[in-house]
């Protein structure tokens, strides 16, 4: 009999941690580990429950990819056009560009040496070897393993079919799961016969086998082979081998349906319609009634967590359950059979729009993180809510309203291609040019400005405003102004800008409007002051979000503040304060995944540093810029102001370290990840490196008016 086995953590990537002991597969894991280093795609592919997801996970987290093993969990996604996002968002990606998700996932593997891990992809087959396809020829560093029930069927993949575990092996799982249900339960010479009969009789199959196991604080292990076999012959005609696999394990799952009682059935259909993890409180709302009512929702999710229907898992959102697919599956069979399916799948939209709602709300509010992290954890459920809308006949407005009301999320948590692809494609279907079509249409120009993408930015807007106008939309017309003035902002129209932003400042007041919008109208207004030379005006502003965040727990808007505060001290010959606002500010942006604001910060803190006398490590911070931008979009959006900064530090680095040494050290910032980025930029408060050059306390005048650098045209960092 084969050990039971822990993995070990990669040494990085979103490998889950196993919760239980990995039972046997020793064999098996020798196999694959040999397959991965002579193959760059290799496929595990069998039945339903066999263990595919579980062994894959754990040969992965044995491997020793330089860049780590990255799993992509693809069951929950039904869109196509997701699975690029999907991928994008596992590898942990921040991009704010009008790219592809598929020149994204090209450009950040080019050079990398990693495991993917793409799971449950069978039913998007198509799409995920084309996408495989061009991955592997572009990433010569890159290796798949990926999991699913039939192949990719491409050229080089390797196949690895999975069969069942071994008798001994399965009654050692048993035996595992079973002692975590009845503390202190150990096999006896009693026992052993029939639980190593019970595991022949459920042909080995892991799933199946731990849904038995989940039955033991209830029936013996005689008493569950008796009922199950009672349930074998009736489906056989009494023959004992004649079910195949895939049925057997459909019977083990049937016959565990069997077992719960009316209430846990009906529960058990009715929770297949959420995709990925989901908490108790959207289980209470979607599947009650009808014969369970709310009050009874958490006792009889607490029996199927015993008998392993379903998972537990601790969250950053908190306790989340889970549904294994081909249980999920099995349940969904019986919600259509029932001809309950429309109405959950209804019932589901409405909590996750009601969800969105919500968050948005509390966005502007001290929950403001706990907000991003709850999206982030229910964002497979919110992709099947927008799916839904945007499938459902004349649902097509909800699908407007949900994209449009997830705008804090897109642009503030750094998810702008995704929600672009959402807004774009709910604005597609026909419609009444309602208030969720306006919205979305200001959301989506909104998005196209951080991106870059001005003509798309500014056609958006502009049908945003006149469909205002013509409707008398008051609260369209002011984001509808505010985003125009924005787009005035970063494509160097300053004074176009400010007239543009204080008039729909004015239209935010005149109708009552306060929240992080509105907020982030006042910081562009004062970032247009500050680039015209009007200092104390833009400190004025500033000062005035710094104080309305302060009494709203509001922070995500408050590190643009600071950004601006930051240029002004640094304007005024004061780095040391420069320095701390501009720490706070990066530390707010980087924990929302917000990258305009992190590769800002860090572009800032690298004259800051210039100033303070280092211009190594200037240069090391403009590298590490330099290598973030192309997630961003144009560096420093093309923009002769925002890039004067930027064109002083290089000046002042240059001038101290000669072409030379100024070149080799944003080679080396250029090699660092954000994260290392981000904690070298953070870990300097107030430290003055040993050799430090000294240089004048007070800037030149002319750090804000647009430069041009001598060094323009080639240097390492620009353009």
């Amino acid at each position: 009999m084969r050990g039971s086995q822990r993995s070990a953590p990669a040494a990085s990537g979103n490998l889950p941690l196993e919760l239980d002991a990995f039972v046997g597969r020793a064999a098996e894991l020798g196999r694959l580990a040999e397959a991965l280093e002579t193959a760059r795609l290799v496929t595990v592919t069998g039945m339903g429950g066999v263990g595919k997801s579980r062994l894959a996970a754990h040969a992965a987290a044995r491997t020793h990819a330089r860049d780590g093993a990255w799993r992509v969990e693809l069951s929950a996604v039904r869109d196509p056009n997701v699975v690029e996002h999907a991928i994008v968002e596992a590898l942990g990606l921040t991009d704010q560009t009008p790219r592809t998700p598929r020149q994204v996932l090209l450009d950040h593997l080019a050079e990398r040496q990693l495991l993917l891990v793409l799971d449950g992809f069978e039913h998007l087959v198509q799409v995920c070897a084309s996408l495989v396809g061009e991955l592997l020829r572009r990433a010569p560093g890159l290796r798949v393993l990926a999991v699913g029930r039939r192949p990719l069927g491409i050229g080089g993949e390797r196949l690895f079919p999975l069969s069942p575990l071994t008798e001994p092996e399965a009654a050692e799982l048993f035996a595992d799961r079973a002692a975590a249900q009845v503390p202190g339960f150990a096999l006896d010479d009693s026992d052993r016969s029939v639980v190593r009969e019970l595991c022949r009789r459920l042909d080995g199959i892991p799933l199946a086998v731990e849904l038995a196991a989940g039955r033991l604080s209830a029936l013996s292990p005689a008493q569950l082979l008796s009922r199950l076999e009672d349930r074998f012959r009736l489906l056989t005609g009494g023959s004992r081998d004649a079910l195949p696999r895939h049925q057997t394990l459909r019977t083990a799952i049937g016959w565990s349906h069997e077992l719960c009682t009316p209430e846990e059935r009906l529960l058990w259909s009715r929770l297949s319609v959420f995709a990925g993890p989901f908490d108790l409180e959207a289980a209470e709302y979607v599947c009650s009634g009808d014969g369970l009512h709310s009050d009874d929702v958490l006792d009889v999710l607490g029996a199927l967590l015993a008998q392993s229907v379903l998972s537990r898992e601790e969250t950053a959102a908190g306790v989340r359950y889970r549904m294994l697919d081909t249980v999920r599956a099995y349940g969904a069979d019986w919600l259509a059979a029932m001809g309950d399916a429309d109405r959950l799948r209804r019932r589901h939209r409405d909590w996750y729009m009601g969800l969105a709602t919500w968050c948005e709300l509390d966005w502007f509010s001290p929950r403001q993180g706990e907000v991003a992290t709850r999206v982030d954890t229910e964002l497979p459920n919110l992709r099947r809510a927008l799916e839904h809308c945007l499938t459902e006949p004349g649902a097509a407005h909800l699908g407007r309203y949900l994209a449009g009301t997830l705008w804090f999320y897109w642009v503030g948590c750094g998810r702008l291609s995704e929600g672009r692809h959402w807004l774009e494609r709910s604005l597609d279907l026909d419609g009444d040019r309602d208030q969720s079509r306006l919205k979305a249409l200001w959301v989506l120009g909104y998005v196209a400005v951080l991106q870059g993408d001005t003509v798309p930015a500014l056609s958006a807007l502009q049908e945003c405003r006149e469909d205002a106008d013509r409707t008398g939309n008051a609260t369209a017309v002011a984001y509808a102004e505010h985003l125009t003035g924005c787009l005035a902002l970063v494509t160097d129209n300053m004074a176009r800008a400010e007239t543009l932003l204080r008039s729909a400042l004015d239209r935010y007041h005149e109708i009552g409007e306060l929240n992080s919008n509105v907020l982030m109208g006042q910081v562009e207004l004062a970032m247009a002051l500050a680039f015209q030379g009007d200092l104390p005006g833009a400190v004025r502003l500033c000062e005035d979000v710094r104080r309305v965040c302060e009494d709203h727990g509001e922070r995500w808007a408050l590190a643009y503040a600071l950004y601006v505060l930051a240029y002004e001290a640094l304007t005024g010959g004061d780095a040391a304060r420069a320095r701390g606002l501009l720490v706070e500010c990066l530390g707010i942006a980087h924990t929302f995944h917000d990258l305009l604001g992190t590769v800002l910060a860090i572009e800032l803190l690298a004259l800051v540093t210039a100033v303070e006398g280092d211009p190594a490590e200037a240069a090391v911070l403009q590298g590490a810029a330099a290598r973030m931008w192309p997630s961003v979009g144009l560096p420093l959006f093309g923009s002769a102001y925002y890039n004067a900064p930027h064109e002083r530090c290089e000046a002042l680095a240059r001038e101290r370290l000669g072409d030379e040494r100024y070149a080799e050290c944003v080679r080396a910032g250029a090699r660092l990840g954000q994260q290392e980025a981000v904690a070298r930029a953070l870990g300097r408060v107030g430290a003055r490196p040993l050799g430090a050059v000294p240089s004048p306390r007070r800037l030149p005048p002319d750090m804000r008016k647009p430069a041009v650098s001598p060094t323009s045209k080639g240097g390492e960092t620009t353009g």
